[in-house]
């Protein structure tokens, strides 16, 4: 008697398809569970075969061999419980139906035999539709994520003894107990009417979002950095459909959706610790998931005490930062995951915090190098935008004036956005810091008094080409900022006026 059932495992953030053959015959009585499976799968045997005990089904003990194929990728997760109980039933004929190699069944099981939500649902309900199954059969609770998917026909179980009874027609599965429907996401983000002063770092920022460039903020404690960086996301373009699907896949392999949330449509803003170690920021680990870099992906990730984070954790943004993706290397599978997000990254110019304050800082110049020397050149080369805070006068925190709100300035950022994605409509990429090297002279052309005024520049300071080019893209979005068509002096002026800390503080 063979029996086989389709389910899906993880790779990384994409499912791939499972067909969980049994087989039953003579010999010992017992499950033997074969295709390099962990040990939560292994386990699988006991609680499957509890389960089915406990939903009121019999059988004679038999020996029974399961596998899960392809055997070549390691199989993880409780979520074949479902399948492999699926897979013994029919082998036994207590489940006799036409639907089932064109469904495919994915949940843990409970002693039980009630089924319990897994992660990963929606990348398992996304490989499912573009296989061309018609039917998945998931844990009930799972079901508002799955749901998120359309085109094929998600069907919420809470129990094995109910799906037994769809399966075999004792029972009609009633669609109209999972239409439930979810209120908007509404997330208030602290206004940057709340920002007194700081009038260049706030242009700053606005230039940096418009045409998402990473941003490095320098100085003294107590001046606004981290108060800023937390009003970001506020002030970024909605979510297009697509990248909130894709940001949701993230966040559902790390179990990290519910049934009120069941997908993200507002920029994901992370904040790590600096002591988060070098995997717990780019992804991996003994089961590989993805790091705090992924969950930034399509928003901001903000690194707070950025020279108190140890040299060989920040080391691991630098390939992220320029290639979009993390790539996590096993023995038996290399994964990737996305990792499109903007850096926003502060730091204070010493260890006290105070410099150049001579009032309070007692630093001198070698210590202020070595401090900020933990910020590496390479690393600091990926950053487009290094601005300077600066305290904040009395004046300015009693002053009687308005503050520019959140949503003025994404009106004008969402002007700046529209221009840039109208001008790369035939490219794969849509903004201004993701323009290829070959396409700068294109995109960023100077005149010929702002290429002499640049190359001088480029000789003088001994500047590598990736700096260069930064420049160039942060000209391009300054201009498209001030509504010039093309890079005029003033803008090519104010991109290098947000790299020349470098020669200050390193």
């Amino acid at each position: 008697m063979l029996s086989q059932i389709n389910t899906a495992g993880l790779l990384g953030i994409n499912a791939f398809h499972v067909c969980c053959e049994t087989d039953i015959g003579d010999g010992l009585p017992g499950i033997i569970l074969i295709g390099s499976l962990s040990s939560e799968v292994k386990e699988a045997a006991d609680r499957v075969k509890t389960a089915i005990k406990n939903s009121k089904i019999s059988f004679y003990p038999r020996k029974i061999v399961i596998n899960l194929s392809p055997a070549e990728i390691k199989k993880e997760g409780c979520g074949y419980d479902l399948p492999i109980a699926i897979s013994i039933l029919e082998a036994l004929g207590v489940i006799k139906s036409d639907i089932l190699n064109e469904s495919m069944f994915v949940g843990e099981l409970s002693l039980s035999g009630e089924l319990l939500p897994i992660r990963g649902v929606l990348p398992i309900v996304i490989f499912a539709k573009e296989a061309g199954f018609k039917n998945i059969f998931l844990p009930y609770d799972n079901l508002a994520e799955a749901n998120i998917v359309s085109g094929i026909k998600n069907i919420g179980i809470k129990n094995l003894k109910d799906l037994i009874e769809i399966l075999n027609n004792e029972k009609t599965y009633n669609e109209n107990i999972n239409k439930v429907i979810l209120p908007p996401q509404e997330r208030k983000y602290s206004d940057f009417s709340d920002v007194n002063g700081q009038i260049l770092l706030k242009r700053a920022v606005q230039i940096a979002v418009a045409g998402r460039h990473n941003i490095l903020f320098i100085g003294p404690a107590g001046t606004g950095k981290s108060m800023i960086a937390q009003r970001i996301p506020g002030i970024m373009p909605n979510m297009t459909d697509e990248e909130a699907l894709e940001v949701s896949k993230i966040y559902s392999v790390c179990g990290l959706l519910n049934s009120k949330e069941p997908i993200l449509k507002i920029r994901p803003y992370r904040a790590p610790h600096h002591t988060v170690s070098p995997q717990a920021l780019s992804g991996g680990g003994r089961v590989p998931k993805p790091g705090e870099i992924s969950l930034a992906h399509k928003g901001v990730l903000f690194l707070d005490e950025l020279a108190e984070f140890k040299t060989n954790t920040i080391e691991v943004l630098r390939q992220p930062m320029e290639n979009k993706t993390v790539s996590i290397a096993r023995v038996n599978a290399s994964i990737d995951y996305p990792a499109d997000f903007m850096l926003v990254a502060a730091t204070n110019p010493c260890k006290c915090g105070y410099y150049p304050d001579r009032s309070k800082c007692s630093c001198n110049e070698a210590q202020v190098k070595k401090y900020l020397s933990r910020i590496s050149k390479p690393l600091l080369d990926r950053v487009d935008i290094t601005v300077e805070t600066s305290m904040i006068r009395y004046e300015e925190l009693k002053g009687d004036f308005h503050n520019v709100s959140s949503e003025e300035m994404k009106k004008y950022i969402e002007k700046v956005r529209d221009i840039q994605l109208n001008r790369y409509k035939d490219y794969d990429f849509s903004y201004n810091s993701e323009i290829y090297p070959n396409l700068i002279n294109k995109f960023c052309a100077l005149s010929e008094q702002d290429d002499i005024f640049l190359s001088n520049l480029y000789e003088a300071k001994k500047m590598s080409v990736r700096g260069l080019h930064k420049i160039l893209k942060v000209a391009r979005t300054v201009a498209d900022f001030n509504e010039h068509e093309n890079i005029e002096h003033a803008d090519i002026c104010e991109a290098i006026s947000y790299r020349s800390l470098e020669d200050k503080y390193w």
